[in-house]
Order: C-alpha cells, then sequence, then structure tokens
C-alpha cells in the first residue's frame, strides 16, 4: 500500500488489558452491534501468510528462519489489513499495540491513511480476581466463543450459544502459577500504554470487573460518541 488516505471514515479503536480482561468477547459484541471489524494480531498474521501478501511474505520467512516477526512486519500487516474494503466502516485493535514502540507505530500509519484513532479502551481489572477468572474460561472450539465455569456458562449445557457446537477447550497455560506471570508482563510492557494514550486525549477507563452486558453497554456507549 501506498500509505495515502483510503476514504475510511469509520472509527478505530484499540481495546486495551491484561489476559482474561474479556477483551476478545467485548470485540466480537462491537463487531456484531456496530459494524467495527475485529483486527487480532495472530489472526491478522496467519491470514496474511496464507493469503500470501506481501508483508504475508516476509513475515513467513522470518518464521520460517525461527525468528519473531519485527513490529515493522507486524505493522505493515495491520497497513494492509486496515486499507481492505471491509475495516471502512471502522475496527477494534485486539492484542495491537502491545507496547510504546508499537503505540508510536500505529500512530503514523493511521496519519499517514488520515484517519484518528477514535479510542483506546482500557478494561480496568483486579489482579487478585484475574485467576479465578482465567483458571474457569474455556472456548468453543468451533467459533471462538469464550464461557466459564461460573460467570458465563453456555444456556445449554455443553453447547454454544453462538455456533452450537458441542466441543471446548482450555488453554494450557490458563494455570494460576502462569497468569501472575503473564499479569507481570503486562504491567511491564503494555500498561505504559495508558500514559502514552492519555496524553493524547485518547484513553477512557471502564470496570471491567463487573457483568458483562453492562460493560459490554459502557463499551457501546463510547463508539457511540467516536461515530456521532
Amino acid at each position: 500500500m501506498d500509505g495515502t488516505a483510503t476514504g475510511a471514515t469509520g472509527p478505530v479503536l484499540i481495546l486495551l488489558g491484561p489476559p482474561g480482561a474479556g477483551k476478545g468477547t467485548q470485540a466480537r459484541r462491537l463487531q456484531e452491534a456496530f459494524g467495527l471489524v475485529q483486527l487480532s494480531t495472530g489472526d491478522m498474521l496467519r491470514a496474511a501468510v496464507a493469503e500470501g501478501t506481501e508483508a504475508g511474505r516476509a513475515a513467513k520467512a522470518v518464521m520460517d528462519a525461527g525468528d519473531l516477526v519485527s513490529d515493522e512486519i507486524v505493522t505493515a500487516i495491520l497497513a494492509e489489513r486496515l486499507d481492505a474494503p471491509d475495516c471502512a466502516q471502522g475496527a477494534i485493535l485486539d492484542g495491537f499495540p502491545r507496547t510504546t514502540p508499537q503505540a508510536e507505530a500505529l500512530d503514523r500509519l493511521l496519519a499517514e491513511r488520515g484517519r484518528g484513532l477514535a479510542a483506546a479502551i482500557s478494561l480496568e481489572v483486579d489482579d487478585a480476581a484475574m485467576v479465578d477468572r482465567i483458571a474457569g474460561r474455556f472456548t468453543c472450539a468451533g467459533c471462538g466463543e469464550g464461557y466459564h465455569d461460573s460467570a458465563k456458562r453456555p444456556a445449554v449445557a455443553d453447547t454454544c450459544d453462538r455456533c452450537g457446537g458441542t466441543e471446548f477447550t482450555r488453554r494450557a497455560d490458563d494455570r494460576a502459577e502462569t497468569v501472575a506471570a503473564r499479569l507481570e508482563a503486562y504491567h511491564r510492557e503494555t500498561a505504559p500504554l495508558a500514559a502514552h494514550y492519555d496524553a493524547q486525549g485518547k484513553l477512557e477507563r471502564i470496570d471491567a470487573m463487573g457483568e458483562i452486558d453492562r460493560i459490554a453497554a459502557d463499551l457501546a456507549a463510547i463508539v457511540q460518541r467516536a461515530q456521532a
């Protein structure tokens, strides 16, 4: 892409929050309610490699060599994705940026396309409570809808509310001893993004320890303001 404005007018938002804060669940809700495209870093990377885009080929070469994909390549993949027609109505970023250098790269990417960031939404959680939340979560193997042993069980036992699938998975690293390390990494590397976006007047904070529907309503209000 040449980096020129694409004519897209929809808002671009970022969801910030540690593992288990509910970013994926809430991003899917926003996608369904407002037509925003959920852009997950991992999904974008896999799709770019599979489709053989310019950035995808660069990423594949790096991964085939056993190296980590650079911020530059990830940003290029995001640029390709944002320029796609389905993102014209807006996008919500889930999992990017993770660091201040990535945030600065995103600022430049959006500026080149004449698209400003509508908001960076921080899902605020209590670290101690996150251990119980993460240890109890499981996911539909078919569509990826998230559930929890106590907070969000399927309406019909062992059947996904969204797609009707009957197979569910749990992440191997959703154990108490690994959750603490992941939270520590988040606070060290990603939480400083709050200061970056607060300085721009773009930071919105939401209490993410309450009911899923209430959190979704708070997020919807932010999106509605961005679309006004």
